[in-house]
Parts: C-alpha cells; structure tokens; sequence
C-alpha cells in the first residue's frame, strides 16, 4: 500500500524534523482542543474515512486457515473493538483504539499483524511485526492469544522479555522470527549485543501504552520505534489515552482509524463498584474474612513488603494464598499465575504488577486492600473482573483518613460507587463481598522444587542442549516462545509446573537452594 509519512520519524542527521510546535496555535503556543476529563487529549480526526465495522470474522479478508483456527478455538462473533478496527488494519491504515481492559484488544491488533505477516520468511535476527507491552505478564498473556493463529499460518514468533534467559531468546531471534512480542527494556539490551535489528518491521503494535508511558518507559520506546521501517503501519491500543500518549499519537501515527469502544473511564455495566468503609483496627481482620470467601479473588496492596505480610497471616489463618510482586522470579510469577487459574490458591494478593495483562476466566471480585494511587490504577485493577462481558465486584477498603482522596479519584474514574460502613463478622461484609470467617487452621501452597541449570548452560550454545539443560529448571523456553515449526510459545503452560511460588516451602525442603532459586530469572523487579 502506498502511504507517504511527512515527517522524518528517525530523526538523525539533518533530516527534515517534526517542529515540537505542530498542531498547536501560533498565536497562544497551545493545542486548541480542550483536554477531556482525568487528564486525557482531544482524539485526532481521520481524514480518510474508515472502512465499515463488520458483523463476523468471515466478512474480514483473513487467510482461510486463520478463520477455522477462529473456529476451532470458539471464537465465533468480534467484539465491538475488533469489528471496528481489523477492516481497517488489515488494510494497512493506523490504528489509535481505546477500549477498557477485557474487551478483545489483543485480537484487535494480533489478527491483522498476523494476517498481513502471513507467507512471509524473516532473516535471522530481523523480525518482521513488533508488540511491544509494558510487562511480562501481558507478553506472555499475548503470546498465548495469538499463538494458535500464528502456527496456523506457519510465523515464528519469539517472546522477550526480562527475568528470562537473555541467551534463549538471542537463539530464539538468531533462529528467525517473524513477530516480536517484547517488553522495551530487554529489547533494546538485544538491540545493543547485537542479536535484534528493527529495521525489517513493518507493522508495530503499542499495547497498554499508557502504562508503557507511565513506567518511564517512553525514551526507550521512542528510540525503538525511530528503528522500524519509516513507512510501515502502526497502531496504539490502550485502555486510557493521556497527555503522554498524545505525543506517541502525534509523532508515529498517521491518517490513524481512531476507535473508542467506551469511556476512559472504563464504565462496565456488568461491573459493581463498592467503597467499603472500615476502621483502622478492623481492617486487617475484615481483609482475613474477605480472603476466605468461597470462591477466588485478587486483593491489590501498595508495595511487596505488604505483600509478603499479608500472605503469610492469611496461609496462618486457612486461606490458600499466594504473592505476587516484581520481586519475584519470572518462573515464581508463572507458576503462582498457574496455581491461581486452577484454583490452587484462592486468594492472590499483588502489587499493581498485577494490575495488567493478567486474565482469569469467572474471577468476581478485586479487592483494593490499599486505596489505588490514581484512577488510571484503579481502573486497571478492576480490569482483572468482569472481562468479556462477564459480571464482577470491585471492592475498595477505606479508613477514615483515606475518605477524601478516594472520593476525589472516583471522581477522576467517572464512577459512582456505593458506599457502606462495614465490619467483620458482619451480614453486610458477607452480602457484598461473600466473606466469611477462615477455618483457623494453617496451609501450605506446595510446588516442585526447581533446579537451577548451570549459566553455562545459557548461553548462546546449541538451543537443544539448552532445552535439555532447562527442561526441569526455569522454564526458560517462555521467553522465547516460538509458534510455527518449534513448540516454544506454549512452553509458559507447559512448564509452570516446574517453578515456585516462593510460598509454603515443604519442611523437608533444604533452604540452599533459594537463594539460588531467587536469582534464576535474573530479575530485579524490573517489568522490562
């Protein structure tokens, strides 16, 4: 398709530049537009008319094998984001869509880049279409999406992210692989060793980029996205599009299709939202009593320390729960994702590494121990329920003290909750949040123990021996990931049985060998 950039977005040499002024007003230096509420830019306007939203899968221009891969996996009718978008991506137009967490965004995007990828061989190391994503959890959430579909068209694909072995996905590259799913910073350290070159994609895809921005990750995608193809396709989804989105928009984006599925607010009519309030000395055992309900939850938490303290009084008290947190290994967090989704553990208690591209089917409630920062993280962590049209609860406990800044954030969220004084043991807490008292007696959320392979073993030996050095260690074929000839995509699936939770260590279990557990996914907490 023949599309005309206007402006030079690698911005190297003295090459025509964009002016940092444009589309404002010379007379005030000011975009014109009002922002809407919570902080959000006036959407660009299309100047070439979209293409029609569709009715079924069958009226888009998608390779026939896709369409029954649609089939087999029971996808069967688009949602509202996909209808609208895919005529157009799969024309090759850009694309800027906002939809809440939950509403199909991935196979928005993934379908087209797949299809229009389709029948095409990448070079060692030069891949050809780019995800990039905030954190791991959400590159391994759409790995796993578009894996059927990509094998049913023959792409490689690789999957990069930190935490996991830097060797393995080099291979992984090296190898050739036709779609990137990546987060920026473990890129960019492949870009810089030499094992990645950019220059060969031509259609990239920013998922959650709000998050990306409110990460500190924007000069780092910046830099990756001045090293695609200048003339390829873009396109943005996210679930709230601020001022920092705004010069992503700007900057890369051109003539984009721009589709709003709802509010930046996220309003879900499926959705309830509860402000609980609670005294100080109450709180805790309110939390205990939430936890033991029948039935999983998602309980958020300000930082890892919290984390860690609240799983261990809720293990004490009956409750099979487990933590989640950026100071976990990548094998850890896998495998405690695992034990949530087969009802292992009941309860996971998190930090807001969480509050993204995680999807568990029929979760009803998250539960806000510690207030939100800021609306955007609000809205995000009740993503986590009443996805896909599901119905779910988001309940907030507040104390005295936290009253007026959560008031003030509902306001910023657009949202009007119902609010009611509670206290544990009472009918009240129990009608809206099914909780219930624990059964006293302590539980241990056992896992296999995980050997760590020699670092040896990961470098960029041969990718076989690798696979056999790791086979009952990490589970580093996750960070590759592979779709067409190799099996590597689905390994996150195959292989969390072979991590820890970190939780509930068996007594028999010799204490050396965490710490050596600990550092195996080599990362510090970084989503990237």
């Amino acid at each position: 398709m023949n599309r005309t950039r206007t402006h030079d977005r690698r911005r190297s040499g003295d090459g025509p530049r964009r002016s940092r002024s444009a589309g404002r007003s010379p007379a005030s230096g000011r975009r014109p537009a009002a922002a809407p509420q919570g902080g959000e830019f006036a959407l660009p306007k299309t100047v070439t008319p979209a293409l029609p939203a569709v009715g079924t899968f069958a009226e888009l221009d998608l390779p026939a094998r896709m369409l029954a891969a649609l089939n087999d996996q029971g996808v069967t009718e688009p949602f509202p984001i996909q209808a609208a978008t895919l005529p157009n991506s799969l024309a090759g137009r850009d694309v800027l869509g906002r939809g809440r967490t939950g509403s199909g965004k991935t196979l928005a995007f993934g379908l087209a880049l797949l299809a229009r990828t389709a029948g095409r061989r990448a070079e060692p190391r030069r891949p050809l279409a780019l995800v990039l994503v905030p954190t791991r959890e959400l590159a391994q959430q759409v790995t796993d999406a578009l894996t059927p579909y990509a094998r049913a068209v023959g792409l490689r694909s690789a999957t990069v992210v930190g935490g996991m072995s830097i060797g393995r996905q080099a291979g992984a590259l090296r190898s050739g692989a036709e779609v990137v799913v990546a987060t920026p910073g473990r890129l960019k350290d492949l870009i810089d060793r030499g094992d990645c070159a950019l220059g060969d994609v031509t259609i990239t895809v920013l998922d959650e980029a709000d998050q990306m921005t409110d990460m500190g990750f924007m000069p780092q995608v910046t830099a990756l996205l001045d090293q695609v193809a200048p003339d390829g396709q873009r396109m943005l989804f996210s679930a709230t599009l601020d001022r920092n989105v705004d010069k992503l928009v700007r900057r890369y984006l051109t003539d984009p299709v721009v589709h709003s599925v709802d509010p930046s607010a996220g309003a879900v009519t499926t959705m309830e939202h509860h402000v609980l309030h609670v005294r100080d000395e109450d709180k805790q055992r309110t939390t205990v009593e939430i936890a033991a309900r029948d039935g999983r939850v998602i309980m958020f938490l300000d930082t890892k320390h919290r984390v860690d303290r609240l799983v261990k009084q809720l293990l004490k008290s009956g409750v099979r729960a487990a933590g989640l947190h950026g100071g976990k290994s990548q094998p850890q967090r896998t495998r405690t994702l695992a034990q949530f989704k087969d009802g292992q553990v009941t309860a996971l208690v998190a930090t807001n590494v969480a509050a993204r591209g995680i999807h568990v089917d029929n979760l009803d409630l998250v539960v806000n121990v510690d207030p939100p920062g800021d609306h955007k993280d609000y809205l995000h962590r009740g993503g986590r329920t009443a996805r896909a049209g599901e119905s779910g609860s988001v309940v907030t406990l507040v104390t005295p003290d936290q009253r007026r800044d959560m008031t003030r954030l509902m306001a910023s969220a657009g949202i009007t909750p119902q609010v009611t004084p509670v206290a544990s043991g009472e009918a009240e807490l129990a009608r809206i949040t099914g909780a219930q008292a624990p059964s006293g007696v302590p539980v241990v959320i056992a896992a296999p123990v995980v050997e760590r392979p020699r670092r040896a073993a990961s470098g960029a030996g041969s990718s076989s021996r690798g696979r056999r050095g790791r086979s009952s260690g990490r589970g580093g074929g996750q960070g590759t990931g592979a779709s067409g000839g190799s099996n590597r995509t689905g390994a996150a699936q195959s292989r969390t049985g072979q991590s820890r939770t970190g939780q509930g260590r068996p007594a028999g279990e010799a204490p050396r060998r965490r710490p050596r557990r600990q550092s195996a996914g080599g990362s510090t907490g970084s989503a990237a």
